[in-house]
């Protein structure tokens, strides 16, 4: 059998600007059409490419560490589920780049997909999210990030990885009626330094995400970005792991549902979308769909 590699955007730093597309399956679907698209005339040098619960039953592959994206309610919180068939997302330096490899996907996926989303992202300050703060501050890196975001051949084929992706919209005008120092204990950072703050409240942010304290570690790989359209503005949550196990660790208990304590994120900012995806390996120069 042919080496499996991660699809190569996975771990490379995002690029200035970024496009987050979602698909669903049209009404002239036809399986084995797609599959033959996805699998050989995808270009996994253009975008990440992720395949969700529907598209994978569609497809009749199975992978029992899939699933799709729970909807979650916890004390004042509400987290949707909008689980999509396909999802891709690409980075680049330029917009005229980005119109590009959007224009190419479409005529690509036309016959099989219908465009069902679409969020032009973007660096902000050097990695900031729009709130201010610094995003990713805990990202694992060089082989750590490897081992965290790929899986190794135990529940899914080695060299793929699962994807967790959420649109989040912010309330900056409410962030910015409260003083730094409150924006400071609802984060657990200061702005200024990006240090942790030690008195920070037990339900800062980064306290109710830490992925050191949970049993066993909960670490994930994110790639997440702004975004801002018409009236609305956020982050595009995205986060890669072995397994969604740990993803899913973090957010219930960030949503309170441990013990009854909500993530203070929640006082500015909620989520509006919520999707899994299995990002299927490299073999060659194409997507690997093979499994077990």
């Amino acid at each position: 059998m042919a080496e499996r590699f991660p699809q190569q955007h996975i771990l490379s730093p995002n690029l200035p600007y970024g496009l987050s597309l979602t698909w669903r399956e049209s009404p002239d679907f036809d399986p084995l059409r797609a599959r033959e698209t996805l699998s050989s005339q995808f270009d996994p040098a253009a975008a990440i490419l992720g395949i969700g619960d529907p598209l994978l039953q569609s497809l009749s592959l199975p992978l029992p560490a899939l699933r799709p994206f729970p909807s979650l309610a916890g004390p004042g919180v509400s987290i949707p589920s909008s689980q999509g068939s396909l999802w891709t997302f690409a980075t680049a330096k330029t917009r005229s780049e980005l119109f590009d490899i959007s224009e190419a996907l479409l005529a690509l996926f036309g016959r099989d997909f219908i465009l069902e989303d679409r969020m032009e992202t973007f660096t902000y300050r050097e990695g900031r999210d729009l709130s201010g703060y610094v995003d990713g501050t805990e990202n694992p890196q060089g082989d750590r990030a490897f081992s965290v975001a790929i899986a190794d051949g135990t529940s899914a084929p080695r060299g793929s990885s699962f994807v967790a992706v959420q649109r989040w919209k912010h309330d900056l005008d409410l962030l910015h009626t409260h003083s730094r120092s409150e924006q400071d204990r609802m984060i657990g950072r200061d702005i200024s330094t990006n240090r942790e703050i030690d008195d920070a409240p037990i339900s800062a942010h980064i306290k109710r995400s830490a992925q050191e304290s949970f049993s066993p570690d909960a670490f994930i790989f994110r790639k997440s970005m702004p975004w801002a359209e018409g009236n609305g503005k956020g982050l595009e949550f995205i986060a890669f792991g072995s397994s969604l196990d740990p993803f899913e660790r973090i957010l219930r208990r960030m949503a309170g549902t441990e013990d009854g304590i909500r993530d203070a994120l929640f006082t500015f900012s909620a989520p509006i979308t919520g999707s899994y995806y299995w990002c299927p390996p490299v073999s060659g120069r194409s997507l690997d769909l093979s499994l077990p």
